[in-house]
């Protein structure tokens, strides 16, 4: 059987026989697509990636009014952009361990609160100077400074003091955390020349790509950079990325080869798509959760019977029914789920409209709530919102349900309107997940959940090396957002994510969707 794979595997990488078909004929000889899809990887490898031609990837989430700063990036087009230009210290690999990407070797303390990160040497910025260690520690700088917006501020919290020896980055932590490498592997942590504080918007970096055009909200291309260092990334000679926020226009340029490969696809159309000729669908569990998000400081949500109210009033299992389609899983109002190491499940909370009016009645409100959506926050969010409306009303709750434009979803209602609908992708670890968005001075905390025993201990269980205390911790972590956070979370989605057969290199990943944003990089144009 496995000779037999091997070959067939063969006739795909010589383009003699199509994915799809290969797949079928390996399910028929009973090897799972996982197993398949490595064969299938190795042996298209092993043929060598084709080089040259024009990549084209159609993805959601830009708007007129993003930022060509790393810092502040906050959607899937702004982090596929990161990823052409840009390079951060480290890098998930497909297995969700650490790939070494400009640094070239790091090392810790026995106690790990001092790290040191070797700067990769040859390594030159898409303007010809030279990669130094001080270029990273003026990013890391402008990341953790005190006037930072950044959206990694949270994850360096923990710094206490930086500096250079040579090629080498050294950093100094308040307290032990193994779990740093990790947190510097966030995609807003692109090392810039002098870390970006001349120009942040400038998209010079060490990526294999350099930007010739960026409209936002429209489209970016860009061509490879001649002096990459790494000739495992960066295939095709120029790569143009089409920001379509509308699913089935998106969907649809795909199908008809506008496009080699598109993010997002629909839960409610993934089965049909796959059944298109000449496309694949990816649909692979992630820590990604799709949520509606309360401001915990903010009237009426600074009320907590309010925010346990709609907490209760809403149907996760009708969530992941009709809005999943199978796609993902059940939520428990926490950011954390099963896709992390040291993770363990709280009491599951379920609809319970008896509940819901308890609490609301407790709460003293009167009149409706306003919801704000957008079908650029999640896959089906309105669709969401109105079952959540239903739900609620049998709680004697009046959802008020206001459609927000698409375009600037992300600059003017996020993080700014006390409740919403939103999605996050999930982070390489709990403590970077909490510090991005939970602890009490991260610029991220979309919630507003403010709690200093929270903060505690977090900063508590990045000392702790004992992974069962640690694993307590963040369960009582968890259990302090679902009961008095700003969080319900009622599905994890799977990144679903396609592409044509005019494309070749998917492989495993963890991270994000799309092989956490590299498959324009990693991928290549085959016909």
């Amino acid at each position: 059987m496995t000779d037999e794979l091997r070959y067939l595997s063969q006739q795909v990488a010589r383009q003699r026989l199509d994915r799809r078909s290969f797949l079928g004929r390996a399910g028929a000889l009973g090897v799972t697509a996982a197993t398949a899809n490595t064969l299938l990887s190795s042996a298209v490898m092993a043929q060598g990636a084709i080089k040259g031609g024009t990549l084209k990837v159609a993805v959601e989430g830009g708007s007129s009014s993003d930022s060509l700063d790393p810092a502040l990036v906050t959607n899937s087009t702004g982090t596929i952009v990161n990823r052409l230009w840009g390079e951060p210290l480290v890098e998930l690999d497909p297995e969700g361990g650490l790939d070494m990407r400009l640094a070239s070797e790091m090392s810790a303390t026995p106690d790990a609160k001092t790290w040191t990160f070797v700067i990769r040497d040859g390594v030159t910025f898409s303007n010809g100077k030279a990669l130094t260690a001080d270029d990273v520690l003026a990013t890391l700088e402008r990341h953790a400074g005190e006037d930072s917006k950044s959206g990694a501020l949270g994850i360096l919290s923990g710094i206490s003091s930086m500096r250079t020896e040579g090629n080498a980055f050294i950093i100094e932590l308040d307290g032990p955390n193994a779990d740093l490498p990790f947190l510097l592997s966030d995609y807003h942590l692109m090392i810039q020349p002098n870390g970006g504080k001349d120009d942040p918007t400038a998209m010079i970096g060490t990526g294999p790509y350099v930007v010739k055009s960026a409209e936002m909200g429209v489209r970016f291309v860009a061509e490879k950079n001649p002096n990459y260092w790494d000739p495992n990334i960066g295939h095709a000679a120029t790569i143009e990325v089409t920001v379509i926020n509308d699913d089935t226009a998106r969907v649809a340029a795909l199908q008809s080869g506008q496009v080699h490969m598109c993010t997002r696809v629909p839960p409610k159309v993934a089965s049909l798509v796959s059944r298109m000729p000449g496309v694949e669908v990816h649909s692979v569990p992630s820590a990604g959760h799709y949520v509606f998000i309360m401001h915990a400081n903010t009237a009426p949500f600074d009320n907590k019977d309010l925010r346990l109210a709609l907490k209760h009033a809403i149907n996760r299992e009708e969530m992941v029914d009709k809005i999943l389609f199978g796609n993902g899983s059940i939520g428990n109002d926490s950011p954390i789920n099963d896709a992390y190491p040291l993770y363990r499940a709280a009491e599951q909370r379920n609809y319970d409209p008896d509940k819901a009016a308890f609490h609301f009645k407790a709460s003293g409100h009167e009149g409706s709530v306003l919801l704000r959506t957008s079908d650029n926050s999640f896959p089906g969010a309105p669709d969401a919102s109105q079952l959540f409306q239903q739900s609620a009303k049998a709680a004697g709750i009046s959802l008020e349900i206001k459609r927000e434009p698409n375009d600037g979803y992300w600059s003017e209602v996020w993080n700014k309107q006390p409740f919403c609908t939103s999605y996050w992708s999930g982070r390489a670890t709990q403590d970077a997940m909490y510090s991005t968005a939970y602890l009490t001075s991260a610029d991220w905390n979309d919630t507003r959940f403010f709690n200093e025993q929270f903060d505690q201990l977090l900063f508590a269980a990045r000392a702790e090396l004992d992974d069962e205390k640690r694993t307590q911790m963040y369960f009582d972590m968890g259990e302090m957002v679902r009961d008095d956070g700003g969080l319900i979370c009622p599905m994890f989605n799977n990144f679903i994510d396609a592409t044509s057969d005019k494309v070749a290199g998917w492989g495993p990943s963890k991270g994000f969707g799309l092989m956490n944003m590299y498959a324009p990089v990693k991928m290549w144009v085959t016909g």
